[in-house]
């Protein structure tokens, strides 16, 4: 849902001053390409995030080299028109500090974007090359009704079907995730 007036484009500045106003205290919203955004996630999207945050969990237990995080936000300090929210972010380097005011200023080494109801591929793939062109070094679209999920590096793409496995690549070494395991059994 894109949020106050359509015909005006927003910078991070006024994203943070509207962030700031009571009614929107319990609210999720990003800010992309200058657009005010507000996260309206389901449940069938929350059930996907916490399935791949629990393996994720189990991974960082046994290799705690980071963090896997829902719903953290990222504004590189240069980019005046996006503040952005992936669904769930892994960030490597226990180390490197968490933040706890604002958008951290980077992106995260892998980015995960499930699809809601409203998200057009177009549209998530256009989140993809955001977060590659700034660093990220991998991003997992999870495409909840064709229960698939396409990963995406500077140099490759693959679509993974409900029997495929999804790797963890460069980012999380021997990290291995059946694409079936991330959708809820129903």
């Amino acid at each position: 849902m894109v949020i106050p007036d359509k015909h005006k484009l927003y910078t991070v500045k006024e994203f943070e001053a509207f962030l700031a106003r009571p009614e929107n205290d319990d609210r999720l919203f990003e800010l992309i390409d200058g657009e005010i955004v507000e996260k309206m996630p389901t449940q069938l999207h929350a059930a996907i995030v916490y399935l791949i945050i629990g393996h994720l969990f189990v991974y960082f237990q046994q290799n705690p080299i980071g963090w896997a995080l829902p719903e953290a936000r990222y504004g590189l300090p240069e980019d005046r028109k996006n503040s952005r929210i992936p669904d769930i972010s892994v960030i490597i380097g226990r180390d490197r500090p968490l933040v706890d005011k604002g958008p951290a200023p980077y992106v995260p080494e892998l980015a995960f974007e499930v699809q809601s109801p409203d998200d057009s591929l177009k549209k998530m793939r256009q989140k993809a090359e955001y977060y590659l062109a700034n660093g990220a070094k991998t991003v997992w679209l999870v495409y909840t009704q064709k229960r698939a999920v396409t990963v995406l590096t500077p140099d490759d793409e693959q679509l993974l079907q409900l029997d495929d496995t999804l790797d963890g690549g460069d980012v999380l070494l021997g990290f291995k995730l059946a694409v079936r395991d991330i959708f809820p059994q129903q």
